[in-house]
């Protein structure tokens, strides 16, 4: 490719952490400008010309700007590591099926937990909890006999769902009972690129 690709985001971002992940694994050439949310940098001008919607992460390749992190997996797969979309119509279905799962109960649930703990969201935690243990019941039965969330190999599918589940004990919600989701991310966590989320120590986690 002939120029990396710029990931602007924060490093405590689930979001963001699944771009600059699928980069990594994808071997995509990119830099990260760190977006400073704690300043208000996300809703200024210059980042607002990016996304008016004020929210990280956010990629330029070349001229073109795309935003929302499952939108930006689908981009960079389709143009760049088209094996971590499957072109099969069911298969596709079912990576499909699985982003709107990361954008929907995984995000009200162990994401918005941690929205708590990290950056004291204003949120009722225990209806957060309740969300996150029906989404990991249903993937650990989803899981059982498999090393993938779709198919045999890792998909943007499992991208997408990583941090938010990996990092869920920093919102309170403990990933022991459910042994096929921590088999799941030992597997995404063994991929040749893979890099971690940093973590933060509360809940849990503390």
């Amino acid at each position: 490719m002939p120029h990396p690709i710029r990931i602007h985001g924060f490093p405590l971002s689930g979001h963001t952490h699944r771009v600059e992940l699928f980069a990594s694994l994808a071997g995509i050439a990119h830099e990260t400008i760190t977006v400073d949310l704690a300043a208000g940098e996300h809703k200024q001008p210059p980042f607002l010309a990016l996304n008016p919607a004020g929210q990280v992460p956010v990629i330029e390749d070349g001229g073109d700007v795309i935003t929302d992190s499952n939108a930006i997996l689908v981009y960079l797969a389709r143009k760049y590591a088209p094996a971590w979309l499957p072109s099969d119509p069911l298969l596709e279905a079912e990576v499909q099926k699985f982003l709107t799962l990361a954008a929907g109960e995984i995000a009200f649930g162990p994401a918005a937990a941690r929205l708590i703990t990290v950056f004291n969201a204003p949120l009722d935690a225990e209806a957060c909890k309740t969300v996150a243990a029906r989404v990991l019941g249903k993937l650990d039965a989803h899981m059982e006999g498999r090393s993938f969330l779709v198919g045999d190999a890792p998909t943007i599918a499992d991208v997408a769902a990583y941090a938010y589940l990996a990092h869920a004990p920093e919102g309170g919600v403990s990933l022991e009972p459910y042994a096929n989701v921590r088999a799941l991310l030992a597997n995404i966590e063994g991929l040749k690129g893979f890099k971690p989320m940093p973590a933060t120590k509360v809940g849990l986690a503390a």
